[in-house]
């Protein structure tokens, strides 16, 4: 008898060929990647134990499976594959929990395709989610089990609201549950919610960013008699492994940008001691990386004027690989300000996860803008605990943490955003300056690596009204992501082999994939922004010296 049966989203259980940035393949609208490169771009799917459950599962699946453990026997509990529903949901089962990042597609990244292509919402990721909604209430029907869905994608329920019914959902959480987990499902089961540990309702944005809670009963959050996040004490470790080897070493942000809603939940920091524990369960099985996932890995137990802790960091790293078997580690997110005030420091960090020509350490960076105004306006703190004006403009700071990322061998993945609020036409062009000096730009006579996807800042309102066509970009948001694509072209041509996975064919494949597919988007873009007027040679040559080529930070700002 399996009582309560977790699911992923399908599209956080594949490998994308282990190649950087192919995660957010399935962000592209689905009519313009045929389903033969997708499905092939994907990866081989997810293995499997003989009884159907995933060998390996998204992490956020994996946090809630211990938190159940805490109270019910492994029997009770299954982290079934989507293929397999059938082995696991009968007459006796009471719950289906399902975790989900952009179960719509309407998160940052795929509503910035929306925007370029206009069109109906129809991403692959939703694709995929109305085909596991397919097989998951197929399998319920006549039974007893109910279902719940939370995760970082139930927010999009909130905005859209009229797809709820027709997924037969039971009920949507959000918010954290890994203290709560066994309570929570154990009153949906039965369908007496406690009103004291859960409120009926959901938390949601106004177009300023300011909160809005309002009372809906098929939506649960923690109620009054909780704390409003668990402590570090009440999250239990994974005790099976998960994708990609991630793991989780702290919890919040603390950096405060005024779009951003990680930076509302409370830091807390996984000790060395319990990364290594959850590491080792993902060696065991077979997995040479360590994927370290917090939203602010340079925040990690950092001192006044969040200054990096070189002591604590370098504490966990070394912690990591030295785990048995772990061959490589990296990073989720960390801001630039760090790489580019302590250099010596990254280099340090750079001996310990052993990175060189072939280990590049992947980060996710959000450098967001190329304007002073905007950084100070809208994220102040991202720039410490260097200053915009003592330590350069924000273009050189950036500037300056590439160059000494590149030259320890870290490649970042740059977002930026467009529509921003009090965004000016300057703006716009302080960002196409910053973006072309990196790509020109060198260190140690290595060109910069990195990436640099631009995201468009849709209000609410306008997902809720589903007005979303190719007027959404003005001719000078259109000309930064002109920029950008000319960048991202330029990479996957570099790079796109030799960051590959697999046999031969294998990589011949995705490496030809990627850089045909970075070049046919560029011609795309350079259509579209040639018909809205935008002038596509000021664009190229915006602040980019006659040599072309940039080694110093001096010839990045004469530039």
């Amino acid at each position: 008898m399996t009582r309560f049966v977790l699911v992923s989203d399908t599209t956080l259980s594949y490998e994308y060929r282990n190649f950087p940035l192919l995660d957010f393949l399935p962000s592209a609208p689905s009519r313009a990647i045929p389903p033969a490169i997708y499905k092939f771009l994907k990866g081989p799917p997810p293995e499997v134990k003989p009884n159907g459950e995933l060998l390996r599962a998204p992490y956020s699946v994996r946090k809630l499976q211990a938190s159940l453990l805490r109270k019910f026997d492994r029997k009770d509990i299954a982290v079934a594959h989507d293929d397999y529903l059938a082995n696991f949901i009968d007459d006796k089962t009471e719950v289906i929990g399902i975790s989900t990042m952009d179960p719509l597609g309407v998160g940052p990244t795929t509503m910035s395709y929306y925007a370029l292509r206009g069109g109906n919402m129809m991403a692959w990721v939703r694709k995929d989610w109305d085909s596991l909604l397919e097989k998951v209430n197929r399998a319920r029907r006549g039974k007893k089990a109910k279902l719940i869905v939370g995760g970082p994608g139930a927010w999009e329920f909130t905005i859209l609201r009229d797809e709820i019914e027709k997924y037969n959902f039971d009920y949507i959480f959000q918010g954290e549950t890994d203290d709560i987990a066994p309570a929570l499902f154990e009153q949906v089961a039965t369908d007496s919610i406690d009103s004291t540990m859960f409120y009926r309702g959901y938390m949601s944005y106004d177009d300023n960013f300011r909160k809005v809670i309002k009372k809906d009963d098929k939506f649960l959050a923690r109620g009054m008699s909780l704390t409003p996040y668990p402590k570090l004490d009440q999250i239990p470790l994974i005790s099976e492994p998960s994708v990609k080897g991630m793991v989780e070493v702290m919890r919040g942000c603390g950096i405060g940008c005024d779009f951003c809603e990680v930076t509302l939940r409370p830091l807390r920091y996984y000790e060395p001691e319990e990364v290594v524990k959850e590491v080792t369960i993902n060696a065991r099985s077979g997995q040479i990386n360590g994927w370290l996932h917090s939203d602010e890995i340079f925040a990690y137990k950092h001192g006044n004027m969040y200054e990096p802790n070189e002591e604590a960091l370098t504490d966990l790293f070394s912690s990591v690989m030295a785990v048995d078997g772990i061959e490589r580690a990296n990073p989720t997110h960390g801001r630039i300000s760090i790489p580019a005030g302590y250099p010596e420091m990254l280099g340090r960090l750079s001996k310990i996860l052993k990175a060189g020509p072939r280990n590049w350490i992947g980060v996710q960076t959000g450098v967001e803008t190329g304007s002073d105004s905007l950084a100070k306006k809208h994220m102040p703190n991202k720039t410490l605990p260097l200053k915009i004006g003592p330590d350069g403009s924000w273009a050189d700071i950036v500037w300056q943490g590439v160059y000494n990322e590149t030259k320890y061998y870290w490649r970042p993945a740059f977002t930026i955003q467009v529509g921003q609020a009090g965004e000016t036409e300057e703006d716009y062009w302080d960002t196409i300056g910053m973006i072309n000096r990196l790509s020109y730009s060198y260190s140690e006579n290595r060109p910069f690596e990195f990436t640099i996807t631009p995201l468009v800042n849709v209000p609410l309102g306008r997902i809720k009204s589903r007005s979303l066509n190719k007027s959404m970009l003005t001719k000078s948001q259109l000309a930064v992501y002109y920029a950008s694509y000319r960048h991202l072209a330029k990479m996957a041509v570099r790079d796109g082999y030799g960051n590959t996975e697999g046999n031969f064919f294998a990589r011949a494949g995705t490496g030809s994939i990627i850089s045909f597919g970075g070049l046919m988007m560029l011609k795309y873009i350079e259509r579209l922004a040639r018909k809205a007027g935008v002038d596509l040679d000021k664009v190229k040559n915006y602040s980019v010296p006659r040599g072309k080529e940039i080694h110093s930070l001096n010839q990045a700002i004469r530039a």
